[in-house]
């Protein structure tokens, strides 16, 4: 079971050694301290993407940290992630690979990862408030022994998987009649390990006429108490409706299926 993991270097869990990132390119941290000219140069987290976590299936994701020192690189001896506004973490670091790229230069890369079900012991909050920002921690060593404890050296979101389903009736309909497009958005409760309705959001209602090969957005439509989605549309052809949420800071985005309307 995961300890707390606390804002700053304090992080007990981090455990054995091994929407969209920003990848930093200063020689250190916010905040580093150490021995020797050791440095991470650069930091990339999960390929540049976002890291989207749902309620059974286990997440694993890249860190990758490339090193510099004028003896070589030794390695990574910690590595640890966290939310970056109140410090609260359940990533576990499960293993590390080096790759050295030159005399003096490596990639090194953690590998991070979580079970959903650990999630609500791995805090004393609500669980869902660890979504959002989240920074990077690394302690590097180099082959002479110097090291470096190099704070905040990479940004990136960690989000709440999110679904979103699409309903049109009546089918088939009559060409200009009216189509009654529903569907639901609900995000990812890591508490209850179960998803819940995500109200007031705004969800775009997208068309595809038959044989496109896009959809375009027709309106925005906000979700209601329980992420229910309802409005109607007047139908002048065949074709495909769906809906589309952009995703917030914290909700990862997502596109429902597409369902294929006919006329009578």
């Amino acid at each position: 079971m995961k300890s707390t993991a606390r804002f700053g270097r304090r992080v007990g869990w981090a455990a054995t050694g091994g929407g969209l990132a920003l990848v930093l390119l200063t020689a250190t941290g916010a905040h580093a301290e150490g021995r020797g000219d050791v440095r991470v140069v650069s930091t990339v987290v999960n390929d540049g993407a976002n890291v989207t976590v749902g309620t059974t299936q286990k997440v694993t994701f890249p860190i990758a940290i490339t090193i510099k020192d004028n003896s070589g690189v030794k390695g990574l001896t910690l590595v640890s992630t966290f939310n970056r506004s109140n410090g609260y973490g359940f990533f576990d670091w499960t293993g590390t690979t080096c790759e050295k790229k030159s005399s003096t230069t490596s990639v090194c890369t953690a590998t991070m990862s979580v079970d959903p079900a650990w999630i609500a012991a791995s805090d004393d909050i609500d669980s869902n408030n660890v979504a959002g920002t989240w920074t990077v921690n690394a302690t590097v060593k180099a082959n002479d022994g110097d090291y470096w404890i190099s704070d905040s050296i990479a940004a990136y979101k960690v989000k709440r998987a999110s679904k979103l389903t699409t309903d049109a009736a009546p089918e088939p309909v009559a060409k200009g009649a009216k189509l009654t497009v529903t569907g639901k958005l609900s995000r990812a409760n890591w508490e209850t390990l179960k998803y819940q309705g995500f109200a007031g959001q705004d969800v775009k209602l997208q068309y595809r006429k038959a044989g496109a090969a896009h959809y375009s957005t027709v309106k925005t439509v906000k979700t209601g108490s329980s992420g229910q989605l309802s409005t109607k549309v007047t139908v002048t052809s065949a074709g495909s409706w769906r809906w589309f949420f952009p995703g917030t800071t914290t909700t990862a985005r997502v596109v429902s299926a597409g369902d294929a309307v006919v006329l009578s």
